[in-house]
């Protein structure tokens, strides 16, 4: 944790930027019966009953400090998803000298992704361009790009869409737009505050961290 708020912490260095990354699941959800046509004035009303067509995954990733975004989604989340997406960061980021992403632990979150889908001499490429930064277990609140999870599902993700076409179109448009309108985050949980808000944790580990106490 301490390592992750600690790359936060850093000022914005373009040669190292950092991004986090994650995938979400996309619900494809249609109407079994069409909804009212939309009046000026009046809240959209829709039927309750609803059809199932499967799921997809979005993935993701934000720079929180100049609020740049990159997006996909694909049927499935797969390790050679994973590597189209570190390919196209790789790209997006050609001119750095290191990509800090800040990533959890799933199966697939490892750069053996790479070797299966490239040969080996491009996936140690690839790999070469990524400094990874895993979050602890149950800690995904760590990620900043759960932030921007929320923000898609508010705006777009929380209603009915019955096909991948579509939510492809709807979300990477809402990426783009957030994207270029330089939608920051502004993280404020460092390492000072996590030593002194979560230090019954700390201390279960080392009891002299009750020096890190806020009297």
């Amino acid at each position: 944790m301490e390592q992750i708020l600690a790359v936060y912490a850093l000022p914005y260095d373009p040669a190292y930027p950092v991004i986090c990354y994650d995938e979400r699941p996309c619900f494809l959800i249609g109407d079994q019966v069409e909804p009212l046509a939309l009046q000026s004035g009046q809240v959209r009303k829709e039927h309750y009953a609803y059809e199932k067509h499967g799921s997809c995954a979005l993935l993701a990733g934000i720079e929180p400090l100049t609020g740049e975004r990159l997006a996909q989604v694909h049927a499935q989340r797969t390790k050679k998803k994973y590597t189209l997406f570190h390919q196209a960061l790789a790209k997006k980021y050609s001119n750095a000298t290191k990509i800090r992403v800040v990533q959890d632990n799933l199966n697939t979150h490892d750069t053996s992704a790479f070797y299966e889908n490239m040969p080996a001499d491009e996936a140690f490429a690839l790999a070469e361009r990524f400094e990874f930064y895993f979050t602890p277990k149950s800690a995904s609140w760590l990620n900043m790009i759960e932030i921007e999870f929320s923000a898609l599902s508010r705006l777009c993700l929380n209603r009915r869409i019955p096909t991948i076409a579509k939510l492809e179109h709807e979300i990477l448009a809402l990426v783009a737009e957030r994207a270029s309108n330089r939608v920051k985050i502004h993280w404020q949980f460092s390492v000072q505050s996590a030593r002194s808000k979560l230090n019954s944790h700390y201390c279960t580990v080392l009891p002299e961290n009750t020096k890190f106490q806020v009297t």
